[in-house]
């Protein structure tokens, strides 16, 4: 599996290309600056596009993706809602009207993503929004906003919720210790380095 990253975006979006042979994509949070995310596609084909979650500053380029490339467009059930409104996604909070097209498919907890070459396992990891999820295949975890490296998302925007975050966090430290850990935010991190070093980890 060949992961590429791109940093997007004034609060420093990480969008993953996800590819089995090179050519084909699945995008995970397409998160702006749509010019220069499908210069990067270039030739390739996009198959999938996915959302972590329904806030605006994973969704803005979702639009001009989805458009240019006729790829699916994915995104939990429960923030299906949330990517068509700058009411509910937070940007108009922020000053920002980002708002992305009704998802083909509303994902929910067991379902794969089968695109590209790849298999995406659906965790639902609710707790930074309702409709949270992650990503896991071949031993990498696209964790969105879930887990970050030495921390966890934030529980206090609208829709957040620190118990249901705490058990999407044990639920993750189940995981291998030598999972990768692709986060929407900063750098990667490993399930077993987390283990370590994550104050918001369980504690044996």
């Amino acid at each position: 599996m060949i992961v590429q990253r791109l940093v997007i975006g004034p609060l420093e979006t990480n969008c993953w290309l996800i590819s089995g042979d090179g050519r084909h994509l699945v995008v995970v949070d397409p998160a702006g600056e749509s010019m220069r995310l499908l210069g990067v596609i270039g030739e390739r084909i996009v198959e999938a596009v996915v959302l972590t979650h329904g806030h605006f500053a994973h969704i803005g380029a979702a639009a001009a993706v989805a458009a240019q490339t006729g790829a699916l467009l994915a995104v939990h059930e429960l923030d299906a809602d949330a990517i068509t409104s700058a009411d509910r996604n937070g940007g108009r909070i922020f000053g920002f009207e980002v708002e992305a097209p009704a998802a083909d498919r509303r994902l929910v907890e067991g379902d794969a993503v089968e695109a590209a070459g790849v298999r995406l396992e659906v965790l639902h990891t609710p707790g930074h929004t309702p409709g949270s999820l992650c990503l896991l295949a071949e031993g990498h975890l696209f964790s969105g906003d879930t887990l970050f490296a030495g921390s966890i998302g934030r529980t206090d925007f609208p829709g957040g919720d620190a118990r249901a975050m705490s058990r999407s966090i044990a639920r993750l430290a189940a995981l291998p210790d030598d999972t990768v850990v692709h986060p929407g935010h900063g750098p990667d991190t490993t399930i077993g380095r987390e283990r370590r070093i994550n104050p918001f980890f369980p504690r044996a």
